[in-house]
């Protein structure tokens, strides 16, 4: 039987949330689109209290700006980006253009080709995110996309120079200060300063997820990333602190951050919610993390480790962290979720960080159709075909003519037929147009 010891909002709530949201993106979406420059930069002043000469920084600029940096941070950048480049090569690597001759005179084959150009948004409004400009700009210098823009908002007045720097090092040819909705909507829309992009990425509070739902069809997302959100599985192989220290790790983040325990332990799961009120008397972000956990968590108790899957795999949450007796099997059986984090020696901090995969990951049950940002998002796998010899066009011919006349499309038909007459010789196969 499954228990809920704690429950967040309902649906409902949270249902209504959403829409307050999805008309304040549209109404600004709107406004971006009609009038450009102008409101860019009114949007700007009005949530970040920001109107530079120009918003996007010039190479003095982020020299300037790298140069504050101090050293230990530099080589700390580094080896995060180290690691993420690691793994997007080897992702990209795996990645094969292929071609094969399907029957003789019959080429078919596929291309790997890079997006274009990509808008990357790196939040910093509350947190400098320095880790989002690895997962998004680096992953697509990987990929080979020859146009990244990178936009991020001041953080307390001013670009932050860990985020430039971060941005700069992976790979970013034009860096943009700029935040929420105005950022994405001017690197999607374009404006009279920002060439528009194909391709939006990269997490965002509510506001700039549903800008990037709302603007999907006129460019491309990576996904429906919005606020974080962390499952913890555990059984009494770890204890509560351990527990209650993953999951507040990730309610910090926002208000609205969901957090969840799914335990087969009575005790733990007591225990846990004790430990979380504890820590939250001496964490200094408990201001939010307190009403996160208040309104969003969630303390699940299940009989069996089989319920415990079977309810993981409903919430298909963006994080979960496994650690019980068995975390290879949960590795094995699980379905639904962002990523996967197996033991208490890793979390999903190192996954945020440093570890190396890419921490932009579904969230709100997308983990259900999709998984997270990696180099793959950023290449387009198109196909291409050839009919290399007069055989092989007759006999395709042939069988399309007759394929074509059972749909009723005659246009079609002759398409194929009009191949047949001319390739096929004397040797015209039955059912296509006679000489």
């Amino acid at each position: 039987m499954i228990e809920y010891l704690k429950r967040g909002k309902q649906e409902a709530d949270r249902a209504a949330e959403d829409a307050k949201v999805r008309d304040v993106v549209e109404q600004t979406l709107q406004r971006i689109a009609e009038r450009g420059d102008a409101a860019i930069r009114e949007l700007s002043e009005k949530f970040d209290g920001y109107s530079p000469p120009s918003f996007r920084l010039s190479a003095s600029e982020i020299e300037a700006l790298i140069s504050r940096v101090s050293a230990r941070d530099m080589e700390d950048i580094a080896f995060a980006q180290t690691q993420v480049r690691t793994f997007a090569e080897a992702q990209r690597a795996s990645m094969q253009d292929i071609e094969i001759e399907t029957i003789p005179g019959v080429i078919l084959g596929h291309k790997n080709i890079p997006v274009q150009s990509v808008g990357c948004y790196v939040p910093a409004g509350k947190f400098p995110m320095v880790a989002s400009a690895h997962m998004s700009v680096l992953t697509a210098a990987v990929a080979g996309v020859p146009r990244i823009v990178a936009a991020t908002p001041p953080f307390k007045g001013e670009p932050n120079p860990a985020v430039i720097a971060a941005m700069h090092l992976g790979g970013a040819h034009e860096i943009f200060v700029l935040g929420g909705i105005q950022a994405v909507g001017a690197m999607a829309l374009g404006t009279e300063s920002i060439d528009p992009v194909h391709m939006l990425v990269g997490p965002g509070n509510a506001y700039v997820a549903e800008a990037k739902r709302q603007l999907f069809g006129r460019v491309g997302i990576d996904l429906f990333a919005g606020p974080t959100e962390t499952m913890v599985i555990a059984d009494e192989t770890v204890d509560a602190e351990i527990c209650a220290t993953d999951l507040l790790g990730q309610a910090e983040h926002g208000y609205n951050s969901p957090a969840v325990l799914v335990t087969n332990s009575r005790r733990l799961a007591e225990q846990t919610m004790f430990e979380i009120e504890r820590l939250l008397e001496i964490l200094p972000t408990a201001d939010t993390a307190s009403v996160s956990w208040r309104d969003y968590g969630e303390v699940i108790l299940c009989d069996t480790y089989e319920e415990m899957l079977q309810v993981s795999d409903e919430i298909a949450s963006e994080h979960v962290q496994v650690m019980t007796d068995r975390d290879d099997w949960f590795l094995e059986h699980m379905t639904c979720y962002g990523a996967l984090f197996l033991g208490a020696r890793t979390n999903v901090a190192n996954g945020d960080k440093v570890i190396g995969t890419n921490h932009t990951l579904p969230t709100k049950k997308a983990g259900r159709y999709t998984g997270g940002l990696w180099v793959g998002k950023y290449l387009k796998t198109h196909s291409y075909q050839k009919v290399t010899t007069d055989e092989a066009a007759a006999r395709i011919g042939a069988y399309c003519s007759r394929l074509s006349m059972l749909e009723g499309f005659v246009a079609h038909a002759e398409q194929a037929n009009v191949r047949v007459r001319r390739y096929g010789g004397k040797n015209v196969p039955y059912g296509a147009a006679a000489e």
